[in-house]
């Protein structure tokens, strides 16, 4: 389990806390979703998870572990994540970008052996990337690219996944197998915490969702506890309505237009 107690995160030069006083929980066995609007401190939480932004208050625990008591080793073999942005320095074949996922696993020396060749091949299936194993990373479209870096994550093998905008370029397809995939992969028992804008495919999915607002939680818990117009629409600063998705009758938002004026 992931656990956040009262964190702040705050940036040299900035005017407010990136992150100001955030408690939440990632339980092992379920996917728990990360939304807000752009600013609200969505990646900033992911990356004091990951000790890339200094955490000027609270704990953040990974099995009740400090992570600022971990090597970067532990670390990495505590929690696989991607990013919202990377960019590869040099082209790689993709299975062989994708086997980096098992660095934590065999460091500088160690060579790969059975249980990483398969663990590889899992990943690849997972992210339905099978087919592209041969291609080099810079011959990949925005989509194809970001579904190689999912399968990366996934040949970690780490009992924690966080993903920071993973569907980003992606088209409809292919945006919800990798919902179905997170759904199947938190109930095979990882903890998956899930940073993302698209609140439709998160109330579809996720068994919580933590909405931020300036870098708080305006809100958490259940889809229909969290989708409620008035709450959307004061945080967002848009109008809307809340229906029902008719193949799953979870909330669904719908943005209006606003009136023109005359």
């Amino acid at each position: 389990m992931i656990s956040f107690a009262d964190v702040v995160v705050r940036y040299p030069g900035a005017a407010r806390n990136a992150v100001d006083g955030v408690t939440f929980g990632v339980p092992v066995g379920q996917l728990t979703a990360l939304a807000g609007p752009n600013g609200s401190g969505k990646s900033s939480i992911v990356r004091a998870l990951i000790r890339r932004a200094e955490i000027a208050a609270g704990v953040v625990t990974i099995d009740a572990r400090n992570v600022k008591s971990l090597s970067l080793s532990e670390l990495a073999l505590s929690v696989a994540v991607v990013p919202q942005r990377e960019d590869a320095t040099f082209p790689l074949r993709v299975s062989d970008y994708v086997a980096l996922g098992r660095y934590p696993h065999l460091g500088l020396w160690k060579s790969p052996a059975a249980v990483d060749e398969s663990a590889v091949e899992d990943a690849l299936a997972q992210a339905d990337v099978g087919a592209l194993a041969d291609r080099d990373t810079d011959a990949l479209s925005g989509g194809e690219w970001q579904r190689v870096r999912i399968a990366r994550a996934l040949a970690q093998k780490a009992p924690a996944l966080v993903l920071d905008e993973p569907t980003t370029f992606l088209d409809v397809a292919h945006e919800m197998a990798i919902f179905e995939l997170l759904h199947s992969l938190a109930r095979s028992g990882l903890a998956v915490l899930l940073v993302s804008h698209q609140l439709n495919l998160v109330a579809r999915f996720a068994d919580t969702i933590v909405l931020l607002h300036e870098g708080r939680i305006a809100t958490s818990g259940s889809a229909t506890e969290v989708m409620r117009a008035d709450a959307l629409e004061s945080i967002y600063g848009w109008p809307v309505v809340i229906s029902r998705d008719p193949a799953v009758g979870a909330p669904a938002l719908v943005p209006l237009r606003r009136p023109r004026a005359l």
